[in-house]
């Protein structure tokens, strides 16, 4: 008699079991969220520098290179007795500006070229006394009596020199749409920082074209922005009912705010006098365009500007009340950021639930 085949009797997963992977899925995001809001979180609050001292010195004092001792800002005579110039690398309006060395450790020596122009010098001087912090060059000295300013240096110089930098063997893996990204929200760190300063809200005058604007940060080797020229710094005190003016001449071109351009039409002549004021809703304007060029054109830079599109359209708009605040455009950037890590660092997850 011929046997019937026999099969085994097959078994089948418990119906739980896909609710259960959905919840490991679940749990595995809400963990990578938690990680990297701990990490970015590290990188915005610390980032190696304290929000109020570069160098976790007290005001007066700084620490450079190896040297981690607190040593208080130069003094004329210091200055004279232990700075010694190697060359110009720099010249502007204002001043020029000398690479120097100081106990092994290069600096910078800015010195007042221009008699006329010696109140913005020293203008300069007193915001960087007062200002203070991861967002602004370490002060090193000064001497008001013969026009000096000592700072610290930084070999990548101005934010003008990005690209070319990037291109460098060394920093090449640095030419990424999150290391860029990273940039503009160091840029937009420091206008909130003076937005909300210390001192009260100030106003980034020296911005009337993108390489101005560009000229007055400098690039650190471990890649933040920090702002170097601060000589053009007007307060707004809306109490007090003081507004701003960015000099003393019409300003042309898109990339000023609309409310900084003489608003009478090419048949009246320009006069200072008659030119309105405005506050630090200029400097909100001008974000997109900065931001535009911190973000260069690399792989994932225009997925990025999509998701910039709306808080940059509410900075071009042309009533600068409707504009955000720097605070508001800093926390969207912060957003993003996190945002587009997370969809890096698990992609498909979105379809996978």
């Amino acid at each position: 008699m011929e046997k019937k085949p026999h099969f085994a009797r097959r078994e089948f997963p418990p119906r739980e079991a896909p609710s259960v992977s959905l919840a490991l899925l679940l749990a595995a995001v809400l963990l990578l969220n938690a990680l990297l809001y701990l990490c970015l979180n590290k990188w915005y609050d610390a980032s190696g520098r304290a929000e109020t001292d570069p160098g976790q010195c007290p005001l007066g004092h700084f620490s450079l290179g190896a040297v981690k001792n607190c040593s208080p800002w130069l003094s004329c005579e210091a200055i004279n007795r232990e700075v010694r110039r190697l060359k110009c690398v720099g010249e502007g309006a204002v001043k020029k500006v000398f690479l120097s060395e100081w106990k092994e450790n290069k600096v910078v020596l800015s010195q007042l070229t221009n008699s006329e122009l010696k109140d913005d010098f020293l203008h300069g001087l007193k915001m960087l006394k007062a200002l203070q912090s991861k967002h602004v060059v370490r002060l090193l000295g000064y001497c008001e009596q013969q026009f000096t300013i000592l700072t610290e240096y930084h070999p990548l110089g101005s934010l003008r020199g990005l690209n070319e930098t990037l291109h460098i063997p060394k920093y090449k893996g640095m030419n990424t749409w999150r290391h860029r990204l990273m940039l503009a929200i160091d840029y937009v760190s420091v206008i909130r920082y003076l937005h909300s300063s210390p001192l009260g809200t100030l106003v980034m005058c020296d911005s009337n074209d993108l390489d101005k604007v560009l000229s007055q940060y400098l690039l650190t080797s471990d890649f933040h922005i920090l702002v170097n020229d601060l000589d053009a710094l007007p307060l707004v005190n809306r109490s007090a009912g003081r507004l701003v003016k960015c000099g003393h001449r019409e300003l042309r071109g898109e990339f000023v705010a609309p409310e900084q351009r003489w608003p009478y039409g090419e048949d009246v002549p320009f006069e200072d006098d008659l030119m309105p004021p405005y506050d630090e809703k200029t400097d909100i304007w001008k974000i997109p365009d900065v931001s535009n060029f911190l973000l260069g054109h690399v792989e994932g830079s225009d997925i990025v500007r999509l998701h910039l599109f709306d808080i940059h359209a509410a900075c071009k708009k042309k009533d600068p009340a409707d504009r955000p605040s720097a605070r508001e455009v800093l926390d969207t950037y912060r957003k993003v950021l996190t945002l587009l890590i997370r969809e890096a660092a698990m992609p498909g997850t979105r379809e996978m639930l």
